[in-house]
């Protein structure tokens, strides 16, 4: 089993996606072992996507994250890490396969509904950000 990270961003919290998006994960042999709701403040977004920080999209990706509620989601289950992007689509909404959650849902490539773990490294990374060990089911 491995476990990845999945964020609901703050286009999706406001498009009323939280249960579609969800369903997905769920629809295709993933679980859910913890989730919550919140919003962070523009210096935690800016810790959270520290990878990107030379890169020309860095404030702007952090000013979005910061700017309304997110859903933060612990997703477990087999090659979770793959399966989940494949399930989110690419990260342009306009080169995500049918079906896919940005292709049904993204405006743009930064407005793009969800966030996900790129590796087992990422992952080791954002699932702490945000949840401690006793917030995780079945984490003992």
């Amino acid at each position: 089993m491995e476990r990845t990270l999945s964020i609901i961003k703050p286009d999706g919290v406001k498009k009323n996606l939280i249960g579609d998006i969800i369903r997905k994960f769920e629809q295709n042999d993933l679980r859910i072992v913890a989730l919550k709701m919140l919003k962070i403040s523009k210096k935690d977004a800016m810790n959270f996507y520290i990878v990107h920080k030379d890169k020309p999209f860095y404030d702007s990706l952090t000013s979005f994250l910061s700017e309304g509620p997110i859903v933060v989601i612990v997703i477990e289950g087999e090659k979770a890490i793959s399966k989940v992007r494949e399930i989110m689509g690419a990260t342009n909404p306009k080169d995500a396969a049918p079906g896919t959650i940005r292709a049904d849902f993204g405006s743009d490539i930064e407005h793009n509904i969800v966030h996900g773990s790129d590796s087992k490294e990422s992952a080791s990374f954002e699932i702490p950000f945000f949840f401690s060990y006793i917030e995780i089911q079945g984490a003992y």
